[in-house]
């Protein structure tokens, strides 16, 4: 199945850019690109993204904690850096550009080690690696490490978003290397094709990344291939990531839908971006997705995800205004796990149960005042999650714990 769809999904791309590639073509284009690279000097870019915040946590909080503990309403407090990241940017050839990023692979002062010492960050980790060209606005690859995702909010960059930090579960078996996907921050290894049509509203997207490399009883595996369509009502929006908001600069209105799968493995998802001025104070921001998301239930099938994802849907909507005289933009934030498990996902859990217990609801808001638009700026937030636990002795009950955050952004590039 998986290897149909590619070759279906190439055949069509073949048939749309063949046009384009035509029409790109010019007269001759030879010509005019060598009289450009003999005037062309290649440039660089340096930059830095700093998170440095103050956190208050009750340990039932549920990435990472324990919602049955007995001290799961204790608050803890500390203060980290949660990301420090280095960039750097070339542009090589008139059409050519390179791209690369770092990242501490730990939280820094968050918590202890295994040998009870606080956490630093021993060495960095390489976050994107990538080499794009761009042929034309109908055709350009993208080849190396790099984002990737079947919706917008996965494709974010983390200097401009509208909440906190990313919503989870828009890319979980994506974020680390013994996450079901095998991914990096949800980065991956491959190559990405990406263009525009009808004056650059319509964006296409197709990638082939490696994916999950290791499945039982099986020396190869199969690429993961990640399409996506996105059409912008109002104009263009060509930013290799996507802002999370645009502070009212500009009308935006973008609709959107992709396909993420490997082996048994699909996730299917639409998703909604608006950003635009609203009356003489300022601009609303709106993000909103949904997806269906499968490991497979066919346990026999060869590469088979379904032990590592259930079926399960998820919800996510972000509202925020920004009050352009103040500097200020108050949000809100909604997401929400629904496990869909059948018997062949549950291992040794009821259905019924497994559900009910892996489901979780997330909701949020807070305050972002914005000393240099999206380069350095200041948030408050608190968000809280919501899920039922079984009770010793038979039963259960629904719990929610919170967290607050108080994060500075440094940013420059």
């Amino acid at each position: 199945m998986t290897s149909k769809f590619t070759f279906h999904l190439s055949l069509l791309l073949t048939v749309m850019l063949m046009p384009a590639m035509l029409l790109a073509g010019g007269n001759d284009p030879q010509a005019e690109d060598s009289a450009e690279e003999k005037e062309f000097k290649p440039t660089i870019d340096l930059g830095a993204l700093g998170h440095m915040y103050y956190t208050a946590q009750q340990r039932g909080y549920h990435f990472g904690g324990d919602p049955s503990a007995s001290d799961a309403s204790t608050w803890d407090h500390d203060f980290q850096i949660y990301r420090a990241r280095l960039l750097f940017g070339a542009q090589l050839s008139p059409k050519g550009n390179f791209f690369m990023e770092t990242e501490i692979a730990t939280i820094i002062g968050g918590g202890q080690s295994e040998d009870g010492v606080k956490n630093i960050a021993i060495q960095p980790v390489i976050l994107d690696f990538q080499y794009e060209h761009v042929f034309s606005d109908f055709f350009s690859i993208i080849a190396g490490q790099q984002l990737v995702s079947h919706n917008r909010n996965g494709l974010q960059a983390a200097g401009n978003l509208l909440a906190n930090d990313f919503t989870y579960y828009q890319y979980p078996n994506n974020m680390f290397p013994d996450s079901p996907l095998q991914g990096i921050f949800g980065r991956d290894l491959g190559v990405n094709l990406r263009g525009f049509f009808l004056n650059n509203k319509l964006e296409y997207r197709l990638g082939f990344f490696s994916g999950r490399t290791l499945f039982s009883g099986e020396a190869a595996s199969p690429l993961r291939t990640v399409a996506r369509l996105s059409y912008n009502i109002f104009g263009e929006d060509k930013g290799l990531y996507y802002s999370g908001t645009k502070l009212g600069e500009g009308n935006f209105l973008a609709i959107g839908g992709g396909l993420d799968r490997q082996g048994s493995y699909q996730a299917l998802g639409v998703d909604v971006f608006w950003d635009q001025p609203i009356g003489d104070l300022g601009a609303i921001t709106l993000n909103g997705a949904y997806s269906s998301i499968t490991g497979g239930n066919d346990p026999e099938a060869k590469y088979y995800f379904g032990s590592m994802i259930a079926n399960q849907l998820t919800e996510f909507l972000e509202v925020g205004y920004y009050f352009k005289d103040w500097r200020v933009q108050p949000w809100f934030k909604y997401e929400r796990l629904n496990m869909n498990a059948d018997e062949s996902q549950t291992g040794e859990s009821t259905v019924s149960d497994f559900n009910k217990y892996n489901s979780v609801t997330v909701m949020g808001g807070g305050l972002n005042y914005w000393f240099n638009g999206t380069r350095t700026n200041l948030r408050l937030s608190y968000n809280s999650t919501r899920r039922t636990i079984p009770i010793d002795g038979g039963g259960d009950e629904t719990k929610s714990y919170g967290q607050v955050w108080l994060q500075l952004q440094a940013f420059l590039f």
